[in-house]
């Protein structure tokens, strides 16, 4: 039945609504991490997306929960990402060091995923805090990690007691405040801290530090 009344819907409109609701959310994204919540405009938006205000409202309710839209969005296309790393069918040490390398690349790659965390901390999460769906995407992924952690102690080459949780936040942090703040950091030590073979550098860091952390 929603099939046939999508395709009705086509035919009868000239346009798919998922499509619709794709373009919107493309649109919002770029609206969002450069501007912010705040400095959002709807009428950008659907500007930008080529679909009306009416749309919109249709689709999210309301500005908040197009932003909330958003903001999963970016997260399920991060957690999509890393499934197909295949992390449960490499040696520990190898997952570890994937996941890491992985998570700088894909942060450097998406600056509007770390303005759109920016800006959802200035808000202290309310958006996220009334999402299911952030909570269901990153339960599997904990799990996931616990096992690998399980899988190296068991080998003997990662100690016991490693939190899955805080390793996984260790990791994230160390490419978010690395490239969240690379203007300013290069502008302190002197040279530039975005280019490739500085990046190359501090990927490597990361792994050297965070496998030394984790061995038995």
């Amino acid at each position: 039945m929603i099939a046939r009344r999508a395709k009705s819907y086509r035919l009868k409109n000239g346009r798919d609504p998922g499509r619709t609701r794709d373009a919107i959310l493309a649109a919002a994204q770029v609206e969002f991490a450069s501007k912010g919540l705040s400095g959002g405009r709807v009428d950008r938006i659907a500007r930008q997306s080529r679909a009306n205000k009416r749309m919109i409202y249709h689709y999210f309710g309301s500005k908040d929960g197009l932003y909330l839209a958003v903001l999963e969005r970016a997260y399920e296309e991060l957690r999509g990402a890393e499934k197909k790393l295949e992390l449960s069918n490499l040696a520990p040490e190898k997952a570890i060091e994937r996941l890491i390398e992985f998570n700088f690349d894909y942060c450097r790659r998406h600056p509007e995923l770390i303005s759109l965390i920016n800006d959802e901390n200035l808000h202290r999460a309310r958006h996220l805090r009334r999402s299911k769906k952030i909570r269901e995407l990153h339960s599997p992924f904990v799990r996931l990690i616990d096992g690998i952690l399980n899988r190296g102690v068991a080998a003997g080459v990662f100690r016991a007691g490693l939190d899955p949780v805080n390793l996984y936040v260790t990791i994230a942090a160390m490419s978010y405040f690395y490239l969240s703040n690379n203007w300013t950091l290069s502008a302190i030590f002197g040279h530039s801290l975005g280019d490739d073979a500085a990046c190359r550098k501090r990927r490597q860091h990361n792994v050297d530090m965070v496998l030394n952390a984790m061995r038995a």
